[in-house]
């Protein structure tokens, strides 16, 4: 018998989870994504070109509140949880959901649906959204630039716009961006890479982007996987590097799939030393030992660096933070409110009586982001009112604490002052250390 499947997801995991054990295989009928997390996903269709030869009209994507009625009107045998940075009571409730409902509920490994590379793979991953991963992948690639190795990134996906033409993405220059119409969310992640001199990709169909990745024209001697959220590798690691952080301590033992990416690392580094409680540190360093001893742990911390101190000393300053890290990733405190901390801001002026439109919406969905902003973009309408929200907001000045530069994405009439973290590593074993070994083993 043909299985019927709903491919529970977020726009990214759900699609790759298709791709590599579902499209093509005609032991199974999958008849429905649902959507949750992302806004403005549900109402579109998985294209039939690139659903395979079984979907010859794809495959809709409805709202993940249909999911009930949808696995008993479809007789829905099976659903496959495919998203990330889920609490574990979170994700078994979905579960008791589906299986009252009369569906099974399947959680897919990292086996049956990594790909294997013709390159050296090093995946990052992270237990949570915001740990500081991405920083981490840049402080490696300039590593092994020194070790003369040319690094290509592949990041986890964000496929938000057109489908079919988000197959395979590469990103080169600041224009790459506008070519592929990113979102700022897409932004925050290809941009630093760009500024850095790395070449990117991205996309729908993850074999494709591996194979064009591994062959890309300006050359790739090893090939980085830039997790998303703390979802584990797309594809096989040769070296696994997971990244914790103290600020969220016990989430590393508590999130799906976070903690499986923990217990696959070959290093685990714990990031925000600097800014963590040193009980926060020690717990973390507990729970690495009872379920990954033989990982090899390195401290870092995330420091910063600012434009211009003065817009921030003695100011009432309105803090606009990474979206994604303030929303499911639950951060409260990013690289602006440590900078507003560290270099004395008057007061932190709460964004929510500004707030119109979308962001309204989000604060409203997220109540517990409390007094930042975040820098919501997955829509020309979300810009649109994240611009309004910013211009009507009450302050002296502006703290931009994304990865990109804001302002060239929309006006911002305010003093501004822009904070960046990079990794700074503390004592050893450090990454050059284990980078070196890894270089050493591929030459």
């Amino acid at each position: 018998m043909v299985k019927r499947i709903v491919i529970i997801g977020a726009a990214g995991r759900d699609f790759h989870n298709f791709n590599t054990v579902y499209r093509d295989n005609p032991n199974y009928k999958v008849v429905a994504f649902t959507a949750a997390q992302i806004p403005d996903i549900a109402g579109r269709r998985y294209p039939a070109d690139l659903a395979g030869f079984l979907y010859p009209e794809g495959i809709p994507i409805v709202e993940q509140s249909e999911l009930e009625s949808l696995i008993k009107n479809e007789n829905i045998d099976e659903c496959v949880f495919s998203y990330s940075d889920i609490h574990y009571h979170d994700v078994m409730k979905l579960s008791a959901l589906v299986n009252a409902a009369g569906a099974s509920f399947t959680l897919l490994s990292p086996k049956a649906t990594m790909i294997k590379s013709n390159k050296p793979v090093i995946a990052i991953c992270a237990v949570r959204t915001g740990c500081g991963k991405s920083q981490t992948v840049r402080k490696i690639i300039e590593i092994l630039n020194e070790n003369g190795l040319k690094a290509v990134a592949v990041r986890h996906p964000m496929p938000y716009g057109n489908l079919s033409e988000q197959k395979v993405q590469r990103f080169a220059t600041i224009e790459d961006l506008g070519k592929h119409s990113c979102t700022i969310e897409e932004m925050e992640e290809y941009e630093p890479h760009i500024v850095c001199g790395n070449v990117i990709y991205a996309g729908v169909d993850y074999e494709a982007i591996l194979r064009a990745a591994e062959n890309d024209p300006d050359g790739c001697d090893v090939l980085l996987w830039d997790g998303g959220n703390n979802d584990f590798s797309f594809y096989t690691p040769d070296l696994m590097i997971t990244v914790v952080d103290p600020l969220r301590s016990g989430h590393e033992v508590s999130y799906y799939p976070g903690e499986v990416s923990l217990r696959t690392a070959d290093v685990v580094l714990i990031n925000k030393i600097d800014s963590a409680d040193y009980k926060d540190i020690i717990t973390v360093r507990e729970n690495i030992r009872n379920v990954n001893p033989n990982a090899t742990v390195i401290e870092a911390a995330s420091a910063l660096s600012i434009d211009n101190i003065s817009a921030i000393r003695g100011k009432r300053v309105l803090i606009v933070e990474d979206g994604p890290t303030l929303t499911h990733g639950g951060m409260k405190i990013g690289a602006g409110v440590v900078a507003a901390q560290r270099f004395g801001a008057k007061e932190l002026v709460d964004p929510r009586p500004y707030a119109v439109g979308k962001l309204k919406e989000t604060f409203q969905i997220y109540p517990e982001i409390g007094t930042v902003l975040p820098a919501m973009g997955y829509s020309d309408q979300q810009i649109k009112d994240l611009a309004a929200t910013i211009d009507a907001c009450e302050c002296d000045s502006v703290i931009i604490g994304t990865p990109i530069d804001l302002k060239r994405v929309i006006n911002i009439n305010k003093s501004c002052v822009k904070v960046d973290y990079h990794l700074q590593e503390i004592g050893q074993p450090n990454l050059e250390m284990v980078i070196g070994d890894f270089v050493n083993k591929i030459k």
